[in-house]
């Protein structure tokens, strides 16, 4: 079927649109129109624009001076007030105050991405359906040690498991037990282990990561029932979630702490990291790690490697010994395919 052609009055309100939004110009803070420096976080971020929480708990939008192209939600920032609201615009950020750390993914366009900063912990969420990939997990935990903040495990939608699909999750995540992370079984539809939940995110700035559809924004709701976040079910078709959460929002918990809600991510690539960072990100490692026969052993069937000889002892895992090479395998693939840029603030 040929495509409609558009009518002349529908080209010509299109270009007049289009030249119109070329030659709109953005509107510029002067200094007179501005306030006292003062400081404040940054609580949400949109595409040109962020909300700055002031001292006195204000929310306030603004502009990003020109300088300022990597603002993101949980920065202490450097901001000054103005003296009335122009365009919805209520002040003009100045400056990042350095960040303890930061944490970030690889993108298609933008290269790497930061998505927070000034976090106290991880809050891996995943989920029975689409379904419970260690692998995915996996990924998160290169890059918490990476970024060096400490992680939790969450499984939510437990209350769709029988009694025996609960033991057998109960396995698989104790794997994880074994070399030191924490882990924690809940239902946000049925408010199981949630108290556990509330406890674990009263202890700093804490930002839920994991994928689409694994029912971070119901999590959300169950926290904050005032935000009301969107929720999505499945996608019956590609058994993938649906993305809900559209921008990171940093929230204020009752209980104390807070918490960074990020966009879902149906495919977190670790493409920007180096395949060392990667080994490196494995912790049950590092007690093996230059023992190897051969300094440029690749881990696999090279004769004298020692994460072999571990694995075979029972020291390490199998199974996580299996993703890790699927994601140096991922990795490389991925690597000669596409080339990346970190944004510099």
């Amino acid at each position: 079927m040929s495509k409609r052609r558009l009518t002349q009055n529908q080209q010509r309100r299109i270009q007049s649109n289009h030249h119109k939004r070329i030659s709109k110009k953005e509107f510029e803070w002067q200094e007179d129109m501005l306030g006292e420096v003062q400081t404040g976080i940054v609580v949400t971020r949109h595409a040109k624009h962020a909300d700055v929480e002031a001292p006195n708990g204000e929310i306030c939008r603004c502009n990003l001076r020109r300088t300022l192209k990597n603002v993101v939600v949980g920065d202490v920032v450097s901001w000054r007030q103005g003296t009335a609201q122009l365009q919805g615009i209520s002040g003009v950020i100045e400056a990042i105050y350095p960040r303890k750390n930061e944490l970030t993914r690889p993108d298609y366009y933008d290269g790497i991405k930061v998505m927070a900063s000034n976090i106290d912990q991880i809050i891996i969420v995943s989920a029975v359906l689409p379904t419970l990939s260690l692998n995915i997990i996996d990924r998160y935990l290169v890059i918490c040690e990476t970024a060096g903040i400490p992680a939790l495990i969450v499984l939510n939608k437990i209350d769709l498991l029988s009694p025996e699909e609960r033991e057998a999750v109960k396995t698989q995540l104790a794997i994880y037990e074994k070399i030191g992370y924490e882990t924690l079984l809940l239902s946000a539809d049925t408010g199981e282990n949630m108290a556990a939940l509330d406890s674990y995110l009263s202890k700093g700035t804490s930002i839920f990561v994991g994928q689409s559809g694994v029912g971070k924004s119901s999590l959300i709701n169950q926290l904050l029932p005032e935000v009301q976040a969107l929720t999505g079910a499945v996608s019956d078709i590609s058994g993938l979630g649906q993305h809900t959460t559209t921008a990171s929002r940093l929230y204020h918990l009752p209980q104390g702490g807070n918490l960074i809600d990020s966009p879902g991510i149906r495919e977190f690539g670790l493409w920007h990291l180096e395949a060392e960072q990667i080994t490196q990100g494995y912790r049950e490692f590092q007690q093996v790690l230059g023992t190897c026969k051969f300094r440029d052993c690749k881990h696999g069937n090279d004769p004298g490697c020692a994460l072999r000889e571990a694995v075979e002892a029972g020291k390490i895992d199998p199974i996580r010994f299996e993703n890790y090479h699927r994601l140096i395998e991922s990795r490389n693939e991925s690597k000669s395919q596409r080339h990346f840029r970190t944004e510099i603030a």
